[in-house]
């Protein structure tokens, strides 16, 4: 396979809603931004893929189609990926095949999400809407009907953790609120920037045991996009190309019955292995610099720490308590805010994530910027308890 790098990248804010912008305008301006970074125009892209989570954000089936068409793509070829909160990475993964196979020199992979077009004029409000659009991706024998909803399933594993370990307890996941809230306030695209306590945290109101309501990321209207492009390429465009050096990928049993157990997530245990085995990393506490992994809940947060090996199974609480995962600890974990502080645009975030590595290993993230960042990890994932995982590891030049 061929040397596949980043080359460009942009990304729109992340707001609750974007009143004067349509999906594919929030594209547009995206891959404009993307097309720009890179030195290059709509011309020179091969092939794009669009990561679009939900056509009921949209309110348009095969939205991929017209985002292809507003972005002066015709006749290009594109696909279209969804794998729920994955969606991003998955998308990442399919246009580095594009690029490493040899087949296209250079790849668009774009993110875009506008969940709250989704209104209820009969409640004023679009939570509804937006939960009821996410229940047609559960099991629509027994889950839609039962209600479950993305926290209530989660909540599930973080229990089944509990029980099992003893963390992350109601403090620890606070602390990854607190933690990603706060490192939002650096991030100028972020939408929740707050300066809380961890008493605020555990005063806010319940959503569903054992999450409060800043345990929990905020949906959110945004786009990211990123060009790839092969290393003969790369050389020509950019004097700061961002390696993807790693690459891994699973798909867990959908219907956690089917599943040993529900207190690790095995997707992104392999996903996670597979990328470092790539990469050649070994031990990932010691050789990553840097993570942005799915913080849906604070909860999942802390289990992604021993789902990416950054400490034993069981042992993830301690790492915020010790303080590791802080900016300044020894690996810090989502700089950007995660999708806790900086927002959920579910097709777009894996790209955001992915924009955010590359920014510090671009030593171009301001404010917050990591020095001497090398190596970073994004961990993607979306589905039914972690049914996808996409782990992705980029890499500064030498």
């Amino acid at each position: 396979m061929r040397k596949v790098a980043i080359v460009g990248m942009g990304t729109t804010k992340f707001k609750a809603r974007w009143l004067d912008k349509t999906y594919y305008e929030l594209a547009f301006d995206a891959g404009k931004m993307a097309m720009e970074d890179a030195g290059i125009n709509r011309k020179q892209i091969d092939c794009a893929v669009y990561g679009i989570y939900n056509d009921f954000f949209q309110r348009q089936y095969q939205p991929d189609a017209f985002v292809h068409d507003y972005l002066g793509l015709g006749l290009k070829p594109m696909v279209r990926v969804n794998s729920g909160g994955a969606t991003g990475g998955s998308a990442l993964r399919i246009g580095y095949s594009e690029v490493a196979s040899g087949l296209y020199d250079i790849c668009l992979v774009l993110g875009v999400e506008k969940c709250n077009d989704c209104y209820n004029y009969e409640v004023q409000t679009t939570t509804p809407e937006v939960l009821r659009a996410i229940l047609y991706t559960a099991d629509m024998t027994y889950d839609n009907p039962a209600g479950r909803t993305a926290a209530s399933g989660f909540a599930l594993a973080v229990i089944a953790h509990m029980k099992k370990y003893g963390n992350p307890t109601e403090e620890q996941m606070a602390k990854v609120s607190v933690k990603n809230h706060m490192n939002a306030t650096k991030n100028p695209i972020a939408q929740s920037p707050k300066i809380l306590t961890i008493e605020d945290v555990l005063n806010s109101r319940k959503i569903v045991e054992p999450f409060k309501f800043y345990d929990n990321c905020l949906y959110t209207e945004g786009s990211s996009a990123v060009i790839l492009a092969s290393e003969a390429v790369a050389r020509e465009l950019t004097d700061k190309p961002v390696w993807i050096t790693g690459v891994g990928a699973s798909a867990d049993y959908v219907m956690p019955g089917n599943r040993p157990n529900i207190y690790t997530f095995e997707s992104s245990r392999q996903a996670a292995k597979r990328a470092y085995q790539m990469a050649g990393i070994k031990d990932p506490i010691k050789e990553l610099d840097l993570a942005e992994l799915h913080d849906a809940f604070t909860g999942t947060e802390i289990m992604a720490y021993e789902d990416c090996f950054f400490c034993e199974e069981g042992q993830g609480g301690s790492l915020i308590d010790n303080e590791t995962v802080m900016p300044y600890g020894e690996l810090p974990v989502n700089l950007s805010g995660g999708l806790i502080g900086c927002g959920h645009a579910v097709g777009a975030t894996g790209i955001m994530q992915t924009y955010e590595v590359a920014l510090h290993l671009r030593d171009e993230a301001g404010e917050r910027q990591l020095k001497n960042a090398r190596r970073g990890l994004v961990q993607s994932i979306g589905g039914t308890l972690c049914t996808w995982t996409v782990c992705l590891v980029l890499e500064r030049e030498d």
